[in-house]
């Protein structure tokens, strides 16, 4: 499985971006979503998707981002909105397989914020 990723960029605060994610292969995932990595810093979940339409998103993001995934094309977006500077990070593309619950990760996508 192979993801690429796109979007990103540097925006002022407040302002919006969109990422997405295409996954190679016809492939059924459990799992499809978005990590992220500020400098200094852990990765940590930004949001994810499970096969059920079910959402996790972290407590910094909720009601500014939105994750949506599309099965038919194996596609993850994030629409982030209202965007802060403490949203500035490396942005990952995740996904899991289902029933092997493997772990596949994209490159990373930069996105600045600035005040």
């Amino acid at each position: 499985v192979q993801l690429q990723a796109s979007g990103g960029g540097s925006v002022r605060t407040g302002g919006s971006l969109r990422l997405s994610c295409a996954a190679s292969g016809s492939t059924v995932f459990y799992k499809m979503g978005w990590f992220r990595q500020a400098p200094g810093k852990q990765r940590e979940l930004v949001a994810i998707e499970f096969s059920d339409g079910t959402t996790n998103y972290a407590d910094s993001v909720k009601g500014r981002f939105t994750v949506s995934r599309d099965n038919s094309k194996s596609t993850v977006d994030l629409q982030m909105n209202s965007l802060e500077p403490e949203d500035t990070a490396v942005y990952y593309c995740y996904v899991q397989r289902a029933i092997v619950m493997r772990d596949y990760w994209g490159r990373g996508t930069q996105v600045t914020v600035s005040s």
